[in-house]
């Protein structure tokens, strides 16, 4: 099945709840009033896009009306398209200029960021390139061996040390790794701890320090891994971590599992901060690089 199908299959849920709701509502309006407006948006905010970007789009709206650029329902449900596409943006690739290039991974416990890794590691071995995991989440029980059995499933060296070691070390073993094998790619995890900030804050500084040093003409990206299926809670995680660590990509995991697809509009808008991967599914080949216009097509179509 070809991933725009999956993407399709796996958004099906928030399609019925958001989309299939949304036709119903135009479909039972001849004109567009406030009442219109007002059922719209009690449908995206129970969609979880959220109040502000909810009214943000309503604005939006109200503007092509006025303009004369919607006449009837139907119209509004175009214009609905355009604005979201325009609120995630046209999605934007992992730098990976300058090898090895570095990915560090973060996200709360849960949230899938294991599994993440492994399923980016698949994808960048399939396009042919070197990588090289750090496992650097030595605090969970299991983590370490999770991610192995993810990182030989992908093809992909991992670099660990026993549970409890300093993710520091881990990462300096790792990154000698990615220079000595010549690497294209330096995936690192880290531990999913975000209840104390200060904890994280020095974790990641050490973690930067070492790459800093070990790997100074890198190309950085930190990604952080958010659950769809936790809706607005995922916003209000994603704003604590960018303001604990310089998020440059989000990844969205577990689309396929709930009906809160539309908080990554919220999130977009709110943070700024581009979506690079989402997953709709459990096999490696479910999570890809995020497309703006096929996401959005997946929602309507």
């Amino acid at each position: 099945m070809a991933f725009l199908d999956k993407l399709k299959a796996g958004l099906a849920k928030t399609k019925s709840a958001f989309m299939g709701q949304v036709d119903n509502v135009l479909r039972s309006f001849v004109k567009i009033d406030e009442d219109l407006f007002d059922e719209l948006e009690e449908l995206l905010i129970t969609c979880d896009v959220g109040v502000g970007t909810t009214e943000y789009i309503l604005d939006e709206l109200r503007e092509k009306v006025k303009d004369g650029r919607l006449k009837d329902p139907e119209d509004v449900r175009v214009a609905l398209k355009e604005i979201l596409c325009s609120l995630v943006g046209e999605g934007e690739p992992l730098d990976l200029s300058k090898a090895p290039a570095v990915v560090l991974v973060i996200g709360v416990n849960g949230v899938g960021k294991t599994t993440t890794i492994g399923k980016i590691s698949s994808h960048f071995v399939e396009e042919g390139k070197k990588v090289v995991v750090a496992a650097a989440d030595t605090f969970r029980a299991a983590a370490i061996e999770q991610l192995s059995v993810w990182c030989k499933r992908a093809g992909a060296d991992m670099i660990a040390q026993s549970d409890g070691s300093d993710p520091a070390a881990v990462v300096f073993d790792a990154a000698q790794a990615a220079k000595s094998r010549k690497a294209d790619i330096l995936i690192v995890d880290t531990a999913g701890r975000l209840q104390n900030k200060k904890n994280l804050m020095d974790e990641l500084s050490k973690i930067d320090r070492v790459l800093t040093r070990e790997l100074s003409d890198s190309s950085r990206e930190t990604l952080l891994v958010l659950d769809a299926t936790t809706g607005q809670n995922a916003l209000s995680q994603a704003k604590e971590f960018a303001n604990a660590a310089g998020v440059t990509g989000l990844v969205l995991t577990k689309l396929d599992g709930t009906a809160k697809g539309g908080m990554i509009f919220s999130i977009s808008r709110e943070l700024g901060i581009p979506v690079k991967f989402i997953g709709v599914g459990e096999k490696a080949e479910d999570m890809r690089p995020f497309d703006a216009k096929e996401f959005v097509a997946a929602m309507f179509e």
